[in-house]
């Protein structure tokens, strides 16, 4: 029995529901005039606590890190409509990637390394060939070894996210809660992460999975074209 083939996530789509909507949202929409600082940032987070809940009841599978994220957007919810002072807002904005970061590295202690979930997947990566391959060279111990390494690569680019999701929000929440600049700042922020904190994050990412794949080809003998998965490798022209 075939499987159904993966349909892979719109980033598009993602960005205007996780992002750009709830910027809009927050900065204009929660004016007095309009929604109201309260009702604003509640309307904020239903887009992107919604298409967190849909994505995971469509994988059918109860994923760590999506589950972070959702309970990370109710926490800015509830902060904000109790009106918690800013610091419990650069806190929560710092402990999340802080979490996963944690995770990562304690899960390298059990039988399922989240590393090998969030990197080693078969959306990236043709697994079973990688490990027939690093089994018929004798190199699965190698592999694990280098796999710690490259399990704190990635877990400092979650503490390094926290680092910076902190020092943003100290910077930009000065008003105070419940307001509607308060709310508006939560909108300045939450565009302003994907920049300050996302793209430095990615950069340790992607320099991680570049090691990954270095050690793959060293330690497999195959080409970047044979260790990715079939849905990513090049079709022959018609």
């Amino acid at each position: 029995m075939t499987k159904t083939p993966h349909k892979e996530e719109n980033p598009m789509i993602s960005i205007m529901l996780n992002v750009i909507i709830p910027v809009v949202v927050l900065t204009y929409l929660s004016k007095d005039e309009y929604l109201g600082p309260v009702w604003g940032l509640v309307a904020a987070l239903i887009l992107p606590i919604g298409y967190g809940l849909h994505t995971l009841i469509k994988e059918r599978r109860a994923d760590f890190v999506s589950i972070i994220g959702i309970i990370s957007v109710l926490l800015t919810g509830v902060f904000g409509i109790l009106q918690l002072p800013a610091q419990w807002m650069a806190v929560k904005e710092a402990s999340i990637p802080l979490i996963i970061g944690l995770a990562i590295i304690i899960s390298l202690k059990t039988p399922y390394p989240l590393i090998k979930k969030l990197l080693m997947n078969d959306k990236l990566f043709n697994v079973p060939l990688l490990q027939e391959k690093l089994k018929e060279q004798g190199n699965e111990a190698v592999f694990e070894k280098r796999l710690v390494g490259l399990t704190w690569g990635f877990a400092s680019s979650m503490f390094l996210s926290s680092v910076l999701n902190y020092t943003l929000a100290k910077v930009i929440l000065k008003s105070a809660p419940g307001t509607v600049e308060y709310t508006a700042e939560l909108g300045k922020m939450t565009g302003l992460s994907y920049i300050v904190v996302m793209l430095p994050s990615m950069a340790v990412m992607i320099a991680v999975l570049m090691m990954l794949i270095k050690t793959l080809t060293q330690l497999t003998g195959l080409k970047l074209d044979d260790l990715v998965a079939p849905h990513l490798q090049e079709k022959p022209a018609k």
